[in-house]
């Protein structure tokens, strides 16, 4: 099978280096940076760099890149993909990718199918790049109602092969619900978490509960920024539930309720044992 992956980033670069390091298959790229490409070039992640000549040989088109460049690029090329070939997007929002590309891929006669990797690193670029990345991860896949079965099959095979040890199935409704939750809540967390008047002044003081809350509160500015407010609805049903709940912490202590705040900390860690099975 031959493979183009357009962007050639962390997420991109990884994925190029683990389907050419461990599957048959040919991998093509291209990157907006040239250095990108020739890196990946030189490091044997890509067998030549893809130009939009090479989409019709593709058999399987993978688009990495923010939600909005996804669409508009899939879009301007969707007469130049293969008759039948699939093409995905890695993007970390699925309702706006998918509801702009389902009639765009009947029209042009390809198999368009959402997926979301669940790994990832806080650093960018093809030089973080690494085959391992998805080792013991979950892919997520959002095929319309009316995929077949046996393109969704294909791409299940092809990332059990690369290291994914789960892949769900979802509809972009629900992962995008939970996704709010699962990650971008984490990272809207955690960078407001850090802007403490004492941040600066903490060190000597941390261990690991402080190391395990703020690790993603480094993030790529402009990709979150994107990714928050094409799932606004989603994302601030969950701002909300958390403020709720800390206010709920903060008149507990305020009113130096200890028997609520025992409550309050006793139904979380109830919880959490819960959700950890």
């Amino acid at each position: 099978m031959k493979v183009g992956i357009i962007g050639l980033g962390l997420m991109g670069g990884s994925l190029a280096k683990a389907i050419s390091f461990g599957t048959e298959h040919t991998v093509w790229g291209t990157n907006r940076s040239p250095e990108a490409v020739q890196k990946a070039l030189f490091v044997g992640a890509i067998e030549k760099e893809l130009t939009k000549e090479d989409l019709k040989e593709c058999d399987l088109v993978i688009v990495s890149l923010y939600p909005e460049a996804t669409v508009d690029y899939i879009r301007e090329n969707a007469k130049l993909f293969k008759k039948g070939a699939i093409v995905m997007d890695i993007s970390g929002v699925k309702r706006y990718v998918c509801d702009a590309l389902y009639e765009v891929a009947k029209e042009n006669d390809f198999v368009f199918i959402g997926a979301h990797p669940m790994a990832g690193l806080h650093l960018s670029g093809f030089e973080h790049s690494t085959a391992k990345i998805f080792n013991n991860s979950s892919m997520i896949l959002t095929p319309y109602e009316d995929t077949a079965w046996g393109h969704i099959n294909t791409i299940k095979e092809l990332f059990l092969k690369i290291g994914f040890t789960n892949i769900q199935m979802s509809t972009p409704e629900e992962h995008d619900k939970i996704i709010a939750f699962t990650s971008q809540l984490a990272h809207v967390v955690s960078n407001a978490y850090v802007k403490s008047p004492n941040a600066l002044i903490h060190k000597g003081f941390s261990a690991g509960s402080y190391k395990d809350l703020t690790r993603v509160a480094y993030l790529n500015e402009n990709m979150w920024s994107e990714l928050f407010l094409e799932n606004r609805d989603n994302l601030i049903n969950e701002i909300d539930s958390i403020v709720n709940n800390l206010v709920q912490y903060k008149e507990a202590i305020e009113n130096n309720d200890r028997e609520r705040l025992s409550e309050l900390l006793r139904d979380g860690k109830l919880l959490k044992e819960q959700i950890d099975g």
